[in-house]
């Protein structure tokens, strides 16, 4: 089966009381439709904590951050991913940067499955002028 065989799914599982769940969901498949690149993807929602733990685990980073993405690829190419959103992270994000809650969310979302379908962008503040970056915008945009 070629990595574009199948239809995509995601699932959403955690502490997801009163965030953007379809809209969410939404985003996503809209990404895996839009890249032709069907996935299998969990979002889970997390407390900083468990977000603390999670990123210092596997990124030796002592802290909670916004989001995290790890693909899978299957046997016969299909992807698999999970991606893990802070909610504290998301909600903090959302202040500072005078946006809705949702809004971050999805971004968060986009910007994931993103990162799961191999895009990259640098650090620091040339990552908001890097192709992946323009490309979450434009979907962030149609799906608001």
């Amino acid at each position: 089966m070629s990595p574009a065989a199948g239809a995509a799914t995601v699932s959403i599982g955690g502490q997801a009381a009163g965030f953007p769940v379809r809209a969410a969901r939404a985003a996503a498949m809209a990404v895996l439709a839009g890249e032709r690149h069907p996935a299998d993807v969990t979002i889970t929602f997390l407390s900083s904590e468990a977000m603390r733990r999670l990123n210092a685990a596997y990124l030796q980073h002592d802290w909670p951050t916004d989001v995290l993405s790890f693909p899978l690829e299957q046997p016969g190419g299909r992807l698999a991913g999970d991606l893990y959103i802070c909610r504290a992270v998301a909600a903090r994000q959302a202040r500072e940067h005078r946006v809705p809650v949702r809004d971050e969310v999805l971004r968060l979302v986009i910007h994931g499955t993103l990162h799961l379908l191999g895009w990259d962008h640098p650090a620091g503040a040339d990552r908001t002028v890097s192709p992946m970056w323009q490309r979450q915008e434009a979907y962030l945009a149609a799906a608001k």
